[in-house]
């Protein structure tokens, strides 16, 4: 198979949700895990689109909560692609609640690390990403940016679990 690079635009994935009863946490709000999988569920497919592979999430970065998200709420979930290595690729994913209206208030936004795997699971080399707009660029330079300081970070041994 041909694997080609890709526009940002072109992977860019949007999905919609209810927020049902069984997505509730005891203070009758969307339950952050349920969030959390749907931002996740939207990352990989935006790297699977991007990379035509299989791929895993290796990280995720800045998941905050701006405010409650409640019953019979409208999510609307967009992510898309806003850098790529050698094997692994930024996935950045913004949640709103979209009002009756349409106008939309933004949740969370989250960054996502991914990595695209070959037939055997091994990292493989991904597309590039080719970055047509100002705003693709902006992207691009604000994830360099976020890359260098994540590196930062696992080079002075900074983490959330224990060796």
């Amino acid at each position: 198979m041909e694997y080609r690079d890709k526009k940002v635009s072109e992977s860019i994935v949007e999905t919609v949700h209810i927020v049902r009863p069984a997505d509730l946490n005891d203070a009758g709000r969307l339950f952050g895990g349920v969030l959390m999988q749907w931002i996740d569920e939207v990352a990989a497919l935006v790297a699977k689109r991007h990379s035509q592979r299989n791929v895993t999430t290796a990280s995720v970065d800045n998941l905050r909560f701006l405010h409650g998200v409640f019953p019979r709420d409208v999510v609307v979930i967009i992510g898309k692609v806003t850098h790529v290595g050698n094997t692994s690729m930024e996935v950045k994913v913004e949640s709103y609640v979209e009002s009756p209206d349409g106008t939309r208030a933004l949740v969370n936004r989250a960054f996502l690390t991914l990595v695209g795997l070959d037939e055997n699971g091994k990292a493989v080399r991904l597309p590039r990403l080719i970055l047509e707009t100002e705003q693709d660029r902006k992207e691009w330079e604000r994830a360099e940016t976020r890359r260098q300081l994540r590196k930062k970070q696992s080079a002075e041994g900074f983490h959330f679990y224990s060796e």
